[in-house]
């Protein structure tokens, strides 16, 4: 009964365990990019500015962080750096709403590394959005066809 609340309180608040970022976290990690010695540590501040802006409220920044992620993914990774940059771009496409897209990716995560706590809570939340979009879907739809029959209704009333 608890979980049932939960998930109907969270299709009220959209709630999901995925934390945000500030614009002063995203300043950082560039000034860190710019500042890196080496290319280890420029790679590595790469990866912790694309976390960044992937977790970012503003959409530009989450775009931009995709397509670092995007291009980051053509070079070779190991099989951790792969799910890492999957489960990043997942985050992203999920901010923008792109959750068709963000649940493959995640599987993709799923398949390198299958117990991945992180990625099955994002599956969690991915279907929990799916699912409560349908249900406003379906909301709307209902509502429409109510209207609809009322203003039938009332005509037919009308005419008599």
């Amino acid at each position: 009964m608890k979980r049932f609340f939960e998930y109907v309180g969270n299709i009220f608040t959209g709630g999901d365990n995925i934390p945000w970022c500030g614009r002063d976290i995203i300043a950082e990690f560039e000034g860190e990019v710019a500042g890196a010695a080496t290319e280890e540590q420029r790679n590595d501040s790469l990866m912790g500015l694309s976390w960044a802006l992937v977790h970012s409220r503003q959409t530009d920044d989450v775009n931009r962080g995709i397509g670092m992620i995007e291009v980051s993914l053509d070079n070779y990774n190991s099989p951790l750096q792969t799910r890492e940059k999957l489960y990043l771009l997942a985050v992203g496409h999920y901010r923008n709403g792109d959750y068709s897209k963000s649940r493959q990716l995640v599987e993709r995560c799923l398949e390198i590394h299958p117990d991945w706590r992180q990625a099955i809570s994002l599956k969690k939340a991915i279907e929990d959005k799916i699912a409560k979009d349908g249900f406003i879907g379906i909301g709307m739809v209902t509502t429409a066809v109510g209207l609809l029959v009322g203003v039938i209704a009332a005509a037919v009333g009308k005419r008599k």
